[in-house]
């Protein structure tokens, strides 16, 4: 998932509304905790773009998984599976505080601009989805942020309740559907599985179709987007997405987010909040393998040990990212990875369009082991890591950071430094 966040401070009476934000304003922690989520999100959903889709949620359903692959599958799920969208999602939550702020600080309303800003990420997110990629989160986070908005004016502490709330929703829906799975019909159950773990045939229809160039796959890629955004989006991740943007306005609140608050606090996060996700993690990895990640089990209840793992987790990450942030310790890769951050938007849509590329244009869905999409993995973080900064020294913005802003202000903004 992508949090193309707005990391500003505000400056009363200096700028209007339609003027971007200068480099100096930016949050540097911000930035930097961006990058990181940018770059650990490409190791789950580079599965999604390589494989049938089953085998993101399903790891037993395609694939080799002994040997190396098993350790690469085991080291992204404990490590990145759903922490870095959780990462994105609070990153996202600060964003829509920081964007209200910025422009209330200057004598203007932040409604409509805010509701035109996401209206405009809808709408990118429906483009990348429908033409692309049916694994798109920017249609989540537009529609989300909607309603977070309605929360702006709360405190730390109610956002904090809120957000545990919306996700308590979400686990209650997985153990009311895990629970009743024994007595849905034998229909319904075969139908689940069908998605959960696909037959052979289906698997190479899928393999051959997605292997067969970019416009093979599109009418199967538009079809599944629409099912996401309709069924799935609504009664599962809605209620994630909602939970962690509250989440992140509260650490926002409490200065979290913008390394403002004492060291011990960053550690806690780290350590505390670190050793409670990975036990939880661990834990659900051992009941999935013991249940043979049956659809029944793994697909409600055996989820929810790294639902709220990834939670802790991701708190996890923003100390360690935060805590090294307010640091001196390597101020050449700090910088870099904000310049990352800074481009999330522009760096999430490029990790499609390579997936497409090598995957479907070129053919090779389907062909690449786990460890082969690691080593992938790593060549797109280095190769953006090297863009991103080489990119910022000329340009204000990212190509898509620079239109969204200028459709958002539906003012164009200036490009060239």
């Amino acid at each position: 998932g992508v949090d193309p966040t707005r990391s500003d401070h505000s400056k009363v009476g200096v700028m209007s509304e339609t003027t971007p934000v200068a480099g100096k304003q930016r949050i540097a922690s911000l930035d930097v905790l961006r990058g990181f989520a940018l770059l650990g999100i490409l190791v789950m959903n580079i599965q999604a773009f390589a494989m049938p889709f089953c085998a993101y949620m399903n790891p037993t359903s395609f694939g080799d998984l002994e040997g190396i692959n098993r350790a690469v599958w085991g080291f992204g799920h404990l490590f990145f599976d759903m922490k870095f969208m959780s990462l994105f999602s609070m990153l996202f939550g600060a964003g829509v505080l920081l964007f209200s702020e910025r422009i209330e600080a200057r004598g203007g309303k932040p409604g409509a601009l805010h509701y035109r800003r996401n209206f405009w990420l809808v709408m990118f997110g429906l483009l990348h989805a429908h033409l692309l990629w049916s694994g798109d989160v920017l249609f989540c986070y537009g529609i989300c942020a909607f309603f977070v908005y309605l929360f702006r004016r709360r405190s730390a502490r109610t956002l904090f309740i809120s957000g545990i709330l919306f996700l308590l929703i979400g686990t209650g829906l997985s153990l009311m559907f895990g629970l009743t799975f024994d007595y849905w019909s034998e229909a319904e159950q075969a139908g689940l599985e069908k998605t959960w773990k696909p037959d052979q045939a289906d698997l190479e229809r899928q393999v051959s179709m997605y292997s067969s160039g970019f416009a093979a796959g599109m009418a199967r890629t538009s079809r599944d987007s629409l099912e996401f955004e309709l069924f799935i989006f609504p009664i599962s991740i809605f209620w994630r997405v909602m939970g962690m943007m509250l989440l992140g306005m509260a650490f926002y609140r409490w200065k979290i987010l913008s390394g403002e608050r004492e060291g011990a606090i960053y550690r806690k996060l780290l350590m505390g909040c670190g050793l409670v996700g990975l036990v939880l993690v661990a834990i659900g990895m051992k009941e999935n393998f013991a249940h043979d990640h049956s659809v029944g089990y793994s697909m409600f209840l055996g989820s929810i040990w790294n639902y709220w793992g990834s939670v802790a987790i991701a708190f996890a990450y923003i100390g360690l990212v935060i805590g090294w942030a307010r640091s001196d310790l390597w101020p050449g890769l700090q910088r870099t990875l904000g310049a990352v951050g800074q481009m999330a938007f522009t760096n999430y849509i490029l990790h499609t369009v390579i997936g497409v590329i090598v995957f479907r244009v070129l053919g090779y869905y389907g062909s690449f082991e786990r460890w082969q999409q690691l080593l992938m993995v790593i060549a797109i973080w280095l190769f953006q890591l090297w863009f991103s900064p080489r990119w910022l020294a000329r340009h204000r913005f990212g190509p898509l950071e620079w239109l969204w802003r200028s459709l958002t202000y539906w003012k164009r903004q200036p490009m060239i430094r």
